[in-house]
């Protein structure tokens, strides 16, 4: 069970350790305010307030999917590191690592679109990459290509020296998952939520990495060796099995915090249980199969790939968002919680994962589907549950983190100025998105008809709204990191905390 202890000794950072932490945290704010400044300048651009060339558009456009997505990875991948170590033995040989070719793959990327031109978006999808018309050229989509490569490479070293120390502990990934728990028995409440999260990612996002590092490497083949043709449809099944994998891991790393650290807020335990093991096991399961409900529109693909799609799609998320947001709204209710920035973000984050989900298993039911899926409904979903649910419980954390370091929870003026700007920024931005959306505004157009250009304008208003309120917090949090911390044992109590 997590500990109610607000900065227990066990979490204390020092040394090379603090600093790699540091690192990841603040290389992840910094690329959260550039990647949202070049998602401003393209709705601004849609909206006709900035002008902008199509084949800038696309390349903003590609280094803001592959920037936002693999950032926010690196930010909760940090969250399930911070905790994951408590309970077993991590080294930071593999942290380091993982941040090193990320770093190495992210100027890969950066060179390829800035620098080569490359703009075919984060998804590659083959043959676009080789047939740019002459747009790029064949060493940018490479270069695109390997900087995936290296910043997955990266991610599964880090999930095999995590899989290596929970079975260490715990005898084997199954017993860490609690399958032992799912027909009986008595549950062990010290069994760790954190332990239980981490396990289903690594095995089900370890496989979608393995399939993205797979159609990576046969593009690249192709790319050089034309001879060597692929099957597009296969090609693309597995790009999305690894794209649709790797963001919802995402949220679910950075779920993490809502179960570690809102216990100690609330004042109250938040007990683990036999439905919360079940939603963790069928998530896993789920998440790994659900990606065809990208491939619905494509009428080559496999009816039975197609309509397990459809079916998983309306229960892939709903297990463990369900056990979590009723856990969490038990623990909020009645226990006298202080509002403070990481409470205020963790709370945050189960509305932004809850409303998230809506407009998504909407749009992966067939019908709505063939509609909807090509309009800006879609970047309307996946930004909700990101903008207001994972990116809030990665700052719930930083921000607990710099609490930890001045050893008090965090929440100046500017601070609750913040959180009310970035909260409304953001719903001003996603309903652009999904009023755009509703009234069939395409998605990753460059330019607009005047028709549609409202929704590009109340967007942009939202965006520059969330823009600068996360410029603030990046500077807070860097702030805050950089600080030394204060002294004492770091053993505050929750019911100090929460006043």
């Amino acid at each position: 069970m997590a500990t109610l202890t607000m900065y227990p000794a066990e979490e204390r950072l020092t040394g090379a350790t603090r600093g790699i932490f540091n690192l990841y945290l603040i290389t992840a704010v910094v690329l959260f305010v550039l990647m949202m400044i070049i998602g401003v300048s393209m709705r601004m651009a849609q909206a006709e307030w900035l002008g902008l060339l199509p084949t800038v558009f696309y390349q903003l456009l590609s280094m803001h999917g592959a920037g936002m997505v693999g950032t926010m990875a690196l930010a909760t991948t940090a969250v399930m590191w911070f905790f994951l170590r408590k309970y077993v033995r991590l080294h930071l040989w593999a942290f380091t690592a993982n941040y090193l070719l990320f770093m190495v793959g992210a100027v890969s990327i950066i060179v390829a679109i800035f620098v080569g031109g490359y703009g075919a978006l984060w998804t590659f999808l083959y043959p676009l990459p080789v047939d740019s018309m002459g747009v790029w050229t064949k060493w940018s989509a490479a270069l695109f290509m390997f900087g995936y490569m290296l910043i997955g490479l990266g991610s599964l070293l880090f999930y095999l020296d995590a899989a290596g120390a929970i079975t260490r502990v715990y005898g084997n990934l199954g017993r860490a998952l609690g399958l032992q728990w799912l027909f009986g028995g008595t549950i062990d409440q010290n069994h760790p939520k954190a332990v239980i999260a981490s396990t289903g990612m690594i095995i089900a996002n370890s496989l979608g990495i393995l399939a993205g590092e797979v159609v990576l490497v046969m593009s690249l083949i192709n790319l050089f060796y034309p001879q060597v043709v692929l099957d597009a449809l296969f090609a693309k099944n597995l790009i999305m099995w690894f794209g649709h994998m790797y963001i919802n891991a995402t949220i679910y790393m950075g779920v993490i915090a809502v179960y570690e650290l809102l216990p100690r807020y609330t004042g109250k335990p938040y007990p683990i249980s036999r439905p919360f093991v079940w939603a963790w096991v069928i998530s896993t399961v789920f998440v790994i199969i659900v990606f065809p409900h990208h491939l619905l529109m494509d009428y080559a693909q496999p009816r039975w790939i197609s309509i397990i799609g459809q079916v998983i799609s309306w229960g892939s998320g709903f297990a463990v968002f369900l056990v979590t947001a009723y856990g969490a709204l038990v623990n909020v209710y009645h226990s006298g919680i202080r509002w403070t920035m990481p409470s205020k973000l963790l709370v945050l984050s189960m509305f932004g994962w809850a409303a998230g989900i809506v407009p998504a298993i909407l749009d992966g039911t067939i019908n709505v589907n063939r509609v909807m899926h090509n309009t800006q409904w879609v970047p309307g979903h996946f930004h909700f549950y990101l903008l207001l649910g994972a990116l809030a419980m990665a700052l719930a954390l930083m921000y607990h983190e710099i609490g930890a370091r001045a050893q008090t929870p965090p929440n100046s003026g500017a601070d609750k100025l913040g959180f009310p700007i970035y909260l409304a920024g953001a719903l001003i931005f996603l309903f652009g998105f999904l009023d755009g959306g509703h009234s069939s505004v395409p998605r990753r157009m460059a330019q607009h008809l005047e028709a549609w250009t409202f929704t590009d304008k109340v967007g942009s208003v939202g965006g520059i709204l969330v823009m600068l309120a996360m410029l603030y917090f990046a500077i807070r949090i860097t702030a805050g990191l950089l600080k030394a911390p204060a002294g004492g044992d770091g053993r505050v109590s929750a019911t100090d905390a929460a006043g």
